[in-house]
């Protein structure tokens, strides 16, 4: 994730016929949120696996604000996988990454 300038989300929305006065706090695009900071000097990149806000740098593997905020089908809970991860299988909530108790004398 990369934080944007201002001027480069100017450009952008200009691209796109927006109005650029005021800047807008937030830009839905597809698969991710372009979030002012509280500075109004660059924008944040949020997607649902994660940001370029500081706290999603400085907390890797948690949810920030604005992830919770603009992709709320994301439970708190839920582990946050890196990218190179490709299994869409959620993560075990039992002991040992399992999805429920097993009986160990059940077990062929």
């Amino acid at each position: 994730m990369i934080t944007q300038s201002v001027e480069s989300i100017v450009e952008l929305l200009k691209y796109r016929g927006l109005p650029t006065s005021p800047l807008p706090e937030n830009i839905d695009l597809p698969g991710l949120v372009l979030v002012l900071s509280n500075k109004k000097d660059a924008y944040y990149t949020t997607t649902s696996k994660g940001g370029s806000c500081p706290s999603a740098t400085y907390r890797p593997g948690q949810l920030c604000k604005h992830q919770r905020k603009y992709f709320p089908m994301i439970d708190a809970k839920t582990q946050i996988y890196s990218e190179s991860n490709d299994s869409i299988k959620p993560p075990g909530k039992w002991p040992g990454g399992l999805n429920g108790p097993v009986d160990p004398e059940g077990v062929a």
